[in-house]
Parts: structure tokens; C-alpha cells; sequence
């Protein structure tokens, strides 16, 4: 059984949520970036289990819009997707949420920028550079993780589906996921956008946390 958290990103559909929420993911994300096809829209959030954290997901938002929509939803996490600065951050810690920021990783990215956020977040994301700040269904090469000299913990991002669990039993294993903390899913487990397949979920755990088919 694996010791890492399972978060599951782009919750939009009601209906949808409660199934999920059956699964016991660690985390259930909700976009807010205006752009996005998952962007969460409704004026409420049904009742999730106290045992299951709220993620916001923002990219480049105002302080006040994050701290507003905190407050509304009752998030107990916010997830920074784009180049927000260590003092947002710190300010969000305030605010008594998990601060989770995203950073996209590709072979020209440099770790030591990382540094500067060490005091200001709880958690790092490591995420595919793409197109988009995020939910681009792609991997980058977890090798490049090798450059991550931090102790801070992170979950791993990007493209990971059914056929991802090997790799990840395997990178798991190795010192280079030494601080790795969860793995985020998202695009590869839908029916359509925004929508989460049920039972590859229900599969993705039976294989990473029970080894079982």
C-alpha cells in the first residue's frame, strides 16, 4: 500500500462530486480560473466529508477575489497555478488554508526559484508545461526531478492516467520521491470535461493503494 495522498482536480458536476466523494480521494480540487472549461460555476458546493480537503485553484488571481471565494465555499486549500509571488502566499497562509503552488516543469526549468517560496507554502505541485497552466494530459520526465534539492513536500502533476501506475510504484521507490506527498489526477480520468469517470477512479485506487486488478 502506497503512503501517499490521492487528490483529485477540476470538480464541477454536483451529481458527479457525491460519486466521487464515495472514493475518499485526500483532496477534491475546483478550478476558478476564468478560462478554464472546468472553471467551477455554481453558487455552492454540496456537503463533502469533513475527511476529504476543499481545493480553490486559481491562476493569477487578486487577493481579495481568493480570500472572497474562501470564505464563501469554506476551502481548506488554495492551489496557485500561475506566477503568483511568495508574498501572496504568505498572505493566503493567513488566512489559516493550505497553500499549494503550482510550478510547470520542463527540461529549461530552474529549481533554484524555488527557494524564494520555501517559507510562504505548505506544499509544492510539479505539473507538465503546456499550453495551459495545467490539465494539459501530458507528463514531463520525472527525472528532472533530481534537480529538486528542497525538502519541501510535493505532489506529482501531469497527464497521469490508469497506465501511469508502474511508473509511479517505481518512481515512488526511488530517492528522488523522497518528499513526494501525493499525485494529482485530473483529464485522464474523465467522461467528458469537468465530468470524473467513476470507475477508472475506483480502479486507480484498488491498484495504488490495494494492488489489486
Amino acid at each position: 500500500m502506497l503512503d501517499v495522498k490521492l487528490k483529485i482536480c477540476g470538480m464541477k458536476y454536483p451529481e458527479n462530486i457525491q460519486d466521487i466523494c464515495t472514493l475518499k480521494p485526500d483532496y477534491l480540487g475546483f478550478i476558478f480560473w476564468e478560462k478554464s472549461l472546468r472553471r467551477f460555476t455554481d453558487d455552492a458546493i454540496i456537503d463533502i466529508p469533513k475527511n476529504i480537503k476543499k481545493i480553490a485553484v486559481f491562476v493569477d488571481e487578486e487577493f481579495e477575489t481568493i480570500k472572497g471565494i474562501i470564505k464563501k465555499f469554506e476551502f481548506d486549500a488554495v492551489q496557485l497555478h500561475g506566477s503568483e509571488s511568495p508574498e501572496l502566499c504568505q498572505k493566503l497562509k493567513k488566512l489559516g488554508v493550505e497553500v499549494i503552488k503550482s510550478f510547470s516543469i520542463d527540461e529549461d526549468f530552474d529549481f533554484n526559484l524555488l527557494s524564494d517560496y520555501e517559507e510562504s507554502v505548505d506544499l509544492f505541485l510539479f505539473d507538465t508545461k503546456g499550453k495551459l497552466p495545467g490539465g494539459n494530459g501530458i507528463s514531463f520526465d520525472w527525472n528532472l526531478l533530481l534537480n529538486y534539492k528542497l525538502t519541501k513536500p510535493f505532489f506529482l502533476s501531469g497527464g497521469i492516467g490508469l497506465t501511469s501506475v508502474d511508473a509511479i510504484k517505481s518512481f515512488l521507490n526511488t530517492d528522488t520521491a523522497k518528499y513526494c506527498y501525493g499525485v494529482d489526477v485530473n483529464s485522464r480520468f474523465e467522461k467528458k470535461v469537468g465530468f470524473k469517470n467513476f470507475s477508472k477512479l475506483r480502479r486507480l485506487k484498488r491498484l495504488l493503494y490495494e494492488d489489486k486488478i
